[in-house]
């Protein structure tokens, strides 16, 4: 196990599970409670699967009314509460305590509103993301935010974390498409923030509801905005024979006033294990660039002749430009089977520091610095357009203390990612894993602030324990509120 502490759990909870579970079956359908052992397993853990901790017990509401009164049985009897989408969080955002009950959102599945006069749908946030882009389809309309798991993923996950995508750099994250939310509060309280409205009255709090992490409330409908399908779009593929060159392609581009759907990165490591897992004919390079423009037929040719011509000042080995639809989904294959790819080489964990643009070169450089300083392989996958990078860190698992060796390696480069200017996470999370971490991107009164926030939301601090803030940090808070 690594160094990654959990709180023990509370005897006294635990000594109370019978009475627990038995007062949630009271409160919602005995289908919707699920205590064995042997079936609560399933829930111990979420991607981050290094820790793993079973729940008391696991819940599974169909709608926001069984969300609350799983919530308000907790809030009297003192349970903390551990929030659930899919489980695909990289951070432990879903890791469970052994005095938890899970609330999951595999059945809020419903999709309640679609208008594509005012753009904008309303589903239930247990839909998964790619599954909000079909329903659209019909209509011509899309949803932007595209995570690399919405196969998977939920809304309601992609909220907690804020989560991006490919397109996020043309189309923003889950935050700048986001227009309202149904929410229950710790009490049991439904809350309704924002909505279609383009100008919602008063406080942001949908703003700071999204990316908090299931700590101050859990989301139980969104209302998403929806963009028209583009007329067209075209990727291109660019291969340069060093690491630092393709980085500084990016930053080029973007300095240029060009602004592509897309600027995705895979370097070496990345495109060997992908070229064996999907064959997708990328070039024997050190990286590779997917570019991807949109808009009319006359607009791509302009902004792929711009890029080109960029590219070609830094002597590519190669400028791959799609010409029809088998093209792209060619270009695109790789990457979109990049983590499944790695995955067959062994254990790896995913980080997502992210740093200025202009930053890149000098950041990859000092990641291979470190690679060699650990001893361990990492290789680079990531939305390179706003620098939100997810080094891969290879080890192996069944090797006694592998683990810690490449933890420390991604806490190294986690700081790096902060001292250039940039930030811990882009859209995982802070989970666990960068939990302990807090204190390299913010000083105490930053960590008491935000600590405070979650005071006003939830006084007993149920929701989503142990995640988030620093343990001692959030122990001597809680102790200075009690006081």
């Amino acid at each position: 196990m690594s160094g990654i502490a959990m709180p023990q759990p509370d005897i006294r909870i635990l000594e109370r599970a019978p009475q627990i579970v038995a007062s949630l079956q009271e409160a919602l359908p005995l289908d919707t409670v699920i205590f064995d052992p042997e079936e609560t397993r399933a829930y111990e853990c979420d991607a981050l699967t290094a820790y793993r901790c079973a729940p008391l017990a696991v819940v599974l509401p169909r709608s926001t009314e069984e969300v609350a009164a799983v919530m308000r049985v907790c809030a009297d009897m003192g349970v903390p509460v551990v929030p659930r989408g899919a489980g695909t969080s990289l951070a432990g955002g879903a890791l469970p305590t052994a005095d938890c009950v899970v609330i999951g959102t595999a059945r809020l599945r419903d999709v309640l509103e679609i208008d594509t006069d005012n753009r904008f749908i309303r589903v239930q946030t247990g839909v998964t993301n790619l599954s909000v882009s079909e329903m659209l389809e019909p209509h011509g309309f899309f949803y932007a935010p595209d995570p690399s798991s919405q196969l998977a993923c939920t809304i309601a996950g992609n909220i907690a974390m804020n989560s991006g995508g490919a397109h996020c750099l043309k189309y923003g994250v889950t935050t700048n498409n986001l227009m309202g939310a149904t929410v229950v509060l710790t009490t049991g309280e439904i809350v309704e923030l924002g909505g279609p409205e383009l100008g919602p009255s008063g406080l942001d709090l949908l703003g700071l509801l999204c990316g908090s992490e299931g700590q101050l409330g859990i989301v139980t409908e969104a209302v998403l905005r929806i963009v028209p399908r583009p007329e067209g779009a075209r990727p291109v593929l660019i291969g340069f024979d060093g690491a630092e060159v393709a980085g500084e392609c990016v930053a080029r581009i973007i300095r240029s006033g060009v602004l592509p759907v897309a600027i995705e990165y895979m370097d070496e490591p990345c495109l060997r294990a992908v070229e064996d897992f999907a064959h997708a004919g990328y070039p024997d390079c050190a990286a590779v660039l997917i570019v991807e423009v949109e808009g009319s037929p006359d607009e791509i040719a302009d902004q792929i002749a711009r890029i080109r011509d960029i590219a070609a000042a830094l002597d590519p080995v190669e400028f791959r430009e799609s010409r029809n639809a088998d093209d792209a989904l060619a270009i695109w294959k790789g990457r979109k089977s990049a983590f499944g790819a790695m995955g067959r080489l062994g254990d790896y964990i995913c980080l997502d520091g992210t740093v200025p643009v202009g930053q890149l070169p000098y950041t990859l450089r000092r990641i291979g610095e470190l690679s060699k300083q650990h001893g361990l392989e990492v290789a680079n996958v990531f939305h390179a357009g706003d620098g939100n990078m997810h080094p891969l860190i290879l080890f192996n698992a069944n090797e006694p203390g592998q683990l810690e060796r490449a933890e420390a390696f991604g806490a190294d480069i986690l700081r790096l990612c902060v001292e250039v200017g940039g930030c811990l996470t882009g859209e995982h999370g802070v989970g666990v894993e960068k939990r302990d971490l807090m204190g390299a991107q913010y000083d105490a009164v930053d960590l008491a602030v935000q600590m405070e926030v979650k005071d006003v939301f939830d006084p007993a601090w149920l929701l989503n324990p142990a995640k988030v803030f620093p343990l001692e940090a959030s122990a001597a808070h809680r102790l200075k509120v009690a006081e």
